[in-house]
């Protein structure tokens, strides 16, 4: 019987052995990739490792917080390092309720910090790591901020301004922001009648009925008979009863002295329905700047979404389309000196009235405009207070996106005085330009960024002589502008270089040589520490994603790589490093594109152009691309024998204001002819066959696809357009308007920018796919131009719909069938005989 046991536990033992050798060799397998297929390489993300996200230091420069999942969890958790231990912890609960926020105004010894947190306004001490409590409310605080002389914390609590006593928690309202009442709401109560004697005796005053309304007076009379019969009566009291006359002396009397005694309160300011925005105090506590925002009622497009929780069909309320009215606002200031409150007059800005150069293609235009002779809109940012108070700026912005200046404010009278004016006939732009990165390096010195020089610099300008100087020059672009504690140095990111190259750097306020203080060729962005003693660095390479590394602010210091992201999965295979070319576009331009040479080529020869998105975006560098999906694509695909090429076409980011704007009025002009004249340079240097060269991109990428495959047919054999823009005169209005200007405006640059007017010109093989539940590209969109391919019987398109998904696709199974299709699309065409 034991032997009988003994030979059924080792056959057991076995079998679970060989059980557990054939887990373990398909662990192995698993853990090694040796070919790139589609359903591989669209997999949720986290089979390549989850790079770490969202760098932030701790206050007292102790800590980095980070997410991250090096598990491959169902969600990243938050993660701690510190500068002298890089090893990353996990952050537990506990720590987590007691972390404070980031963000927040420091005082000018950098001792003290404001911050808010969960409706409420606290300062933390950095020498004592407490935080203390400056409101406890069920209204919610916001905006904090030291006064000037930081005896008082000015905050924001239900639209209105307040100030609150460091030493000793006074607390004190400086605006009273109020709005009518809605239509149909009760009047207030009548207030009661100030003189007289006790309530309800007869003669005695008491409550007293509505005044009638006061008529035309004529010799005494009026037009109103209860207003002359009331007037009549009272003389008539008067004069037969001395009781009479002398409680009227008596009220008069006391009405007087009340006056005298009453406590001045708040001026009302009238806001009506407006939002209130930019509310400041000056730093001597004088005036009170604001600005008052009316919002536009423009109809809205409707996205249904067809998948849901009910079953039922659920409508999803939009954005409006380019062209739809916009807000305007105004800006103020109260003189609480004076009691008084004024509009900041923009009728001095210089060329407020001028009309854009394309109005002189449309002449009857061009004549109303000129008749009507009117001001632009413009809004109008919050104001830039020196130190001392005795100067102030303002950013102005042209609605029509032409011009944006730098004004000298004179707060007593609401007057401007210009400073800079940066005027653009395509449009304002560049890095750190319109998100208005600007302050005082002391009270006379005021740093701004401008493409005056056809390249975002930092200029410095001094507020009483009016003079400006440019600090950085060269072809290269400047971003993420910051004003070091002692403000004695700027810090930026920069890509001096190479236009793929970004490093980090700094150079004193007076300007000089930039030194740079970061060194790993690729993308470097940086999170610097309040202390300004370490560098947090989010470093990636074109081939290898992003990881965290700390380095100590010194230059040629050795940066430390605290995080290992990737799986041994993903670093099993040889991803590339795309070769890094150049050529002269046609109009003489140097164009930079990543290739990724076939590793065997098709005896087709064929080739593929990878058009990325968003227009103004940079992907030709040396940092891992924001589009993962399609680097590891284009890898695949020249894996299978294609040539692919990625090019940073005109109108991308980081080649200067010239390049930025070489697709005004003409999307579809100079972009596209870039791709053509790229596959010019594939057939020329690269061996391709022209006959066999399609191309692919989403969004802008899928406009531009649409664009080559109805307008330059003969050049691409096929093309997939991914939630493609078809009609830029159904996009939103903040990124369309910039570029075409309004559609009733200037209809011409629509129709030849948008591909629905030019779908009879298509030969190719088209693929088109679109997410149902789109917001940002319409699903809409794609439905007008599949009608107008029926209605041309066209023969060679298919659209791939995809219920479930917005613009950018979430779901791995959206992933895998949408670019399954892509690659058969190529396949079936690139590579016929």
């Amino acid at each position: 019987m034991r032997l009988l046991t003994d030979l059924i536990l080792n056959y057991n033992m076995k079998k679970a052995l060989t059980f557990l050798l054939l887990i373990s060799c398909s662990y192995a397998f698993a853990q090694k990739l040796d070919k790139l297929t589609v359903e591989k390489i669209m997999r949720d993300p986290k089979w390549m490792g989850i790079s770490p996200s969202n760098i932030s230091w701790s206050n007292d420069s102790k800590k980095i917080y980070f997410d991250w999942n090096p598990e491959g969890a169902d969600h990243d958790a938050l993660y701690v390092i510190s500068p002298l231990d890089p090893k990353p912890t996990k952050v537990g609960i506990d720590e987590r309720k007691a972390m404070l926020p980031t963000n927040g105004p420091w005082n000018k010894a950098h001792t003290e910090k404001l911050y808010e947190k969960n409706g409420d306004i606290y300062i933390f001490d950095l020498k004592t790591g407490t935080s203390t409590a400056l409101t406890s409310t069920t209204d919610r605080e916001s905006n904090p901020a030291f006064s000037a002389d930081e005896s008082k914390v000015l905050f924001i609590r239900a639209d209105n301004l307040y100030s609150i006593k460091l030493n000793g928690g006074e607390l004190t309202q400086l605006t009273n922001f109020t709005r009518p009442p809605a239509a149909g709401a009760a009047p207030a109560a009548a207030p009661a009648f100030a003189g007289g004697g006790g309530g309800g005796r007869r003669g005695g005053g008491g409550a007293v009925a509505a005044t009638p309304p006061a008529g035309r007076q004529r010799g005494g009379q009026t037009d109103n008979p209860a207003d002359n019969q009331a007037r009549w009566l009272k003389n008539e009291q008067l004069e037969l009863f001395d009781i009479i006359k002398k409680k009227d002396k008596d009220a008069k009397y006391t009405a007087a002295e009340r006056k005298e005694l009453q406590v001045k309160g708040l001026k009302d300011i009238v806001v009506d329905d407006k939002q209130i925005a930019n509310l400041q105090l000056s730093p001597n506590g004088r005036y009170i700047t604001y600005r008052l925002i009316k919002q536009a009622a423009g109809t809205r497009t409707i996205v249904p979404d067809y998948v849901t929780a009910t079953g039922y069909t659920a409508d999803i309320t939009n954005r409006t389309k380019v062209g739809a009215p916009q807000s305007t606002s105004e800006s103020f200031v109260f003189d609480r000196q004076r009691d008084t409150v004024y509009a900041i007059s923009t009728k001095t800005i210089p060329g407020i009235k001028d009309l854009p150069d394309y109005v002189k293609d449309y002449p009857q235009q061009l004549e109303e405009r000129k008749a009507r002779n009117a001001d632009r809109n413009v809004n109008i940012g919050g104001v830039f207070w020196s130190q001392d108070g005795l100067n102030a700026m303002v950013i102005i912005t042209a609605e029509d996106y032409k011009d944006r200046w730098i004004m000298k404010l004179d707060a007593e009278t609401g007057k401007l005085t210009p400073v800079d004016r940066q005027r653009d006939e395509a449009w304002i732009g560049g890095p750190g330009i319109t998100g208005n990165n600007a302050g005082w390096i002391d009270n006379q010195h005021f740093y701004f960024q401008s493409e005056a020089s056809g390249y975002s610099h930092i200029y410095v300008a001094d507020a009483t002589t009016g003079e400006k100087k440019q600090l950085t020059i060269g072809k290269f672009e400047v971003s993420g502008l910051k004003l070091s504690a002692d403000k004695k140095d700027f810090y930026f990111s920069a890509n001096i270089e190479h236009p793929g190259n970004y490093q980090y750097y700094r150079m004193p306020v007076t300007g000089g040589t930039p030194t740079k203080l970061t060194s790993m060729k690729g993308g470097n962005e940086v999170d610097l520490s309040p202390d300004e003693k370490w560098l947090a660095i989010r470093y990636s390479y074109s081939n290898k994603p992003w990881e965290l590394y700390i380095q100590p602010n010194k230059p040629g210091a050795k940066a430390v790589q605290v995080t290992h992201s990737t799986t041994e999965e993903f670093n099993s295979y040889p991803w590339r490093d795309p070769e890094m070319i150049t050529f002269k576009n046609r109009y003489g331009t140097e164009i930079y594109a990543r290739v990724y040479p076939a590793k065997n080529p098709d005896p087709a020869k064929p080739a593929v152009i990878f058009v990325h998105g968003a227009g103004y975006l940079q992907n030709v560098d040396y940092r891992w691309s924001s589009y993962s999906h399609e680097y590891m694509f284009n890898n695949m695909l020249a894996d299978n024998g294609y040539t692919v090429m990625d090019i940073d076409y005109t109108g991308s980011e980081g080649y200067g204001r010239d390049f930025r704007t070489g697709i005004y009025r003409h999307m579809g002009g100079k972009d596209l002819t870039d791709q053509v004249d790229g596959v010019k340079v594939l057939v020329d240097k690269y061996g391709v066959n022209p006959a066999h060269v399609g191309l692919y991109g989403g969004s802008y990428g899928g406009f531009l696809t649409l664009m080559a495959m109805f307008t330059t047919p003969d050049v691409f054999a096929a093309g997939a357009g991914l939630r493609s823009v078809t009609d830029w005169a159904h996009y939103n209005h903040g990124y369309t308007a910039n570029i075409l200007n309004n559609p009733y405006d200037d209809e011409k640059a629509y129709k030849i920018s948008s591909p629905i007017y030019f779908a009879d010109g298509l030969k190719g093989r088209l693929l088109m796919c679109h997410g149902m539940v789109d917001q940002n590209v319409n699903f809409q969109d794609i439905v007008r131009l599949s009608q107008r391919l029926i209605e041309l019987h066209k023969k060679n398109w298919e659209l791939a719909v995809f219920p479930v998904e917005d613009h950018g696709f979430v779901e791995p199974s959206s992933w895998t069938d949408e670019y399954s299709r892509v690659y058969k699309l190529f396949e079936e065409t690139l590579k016929a005989k």
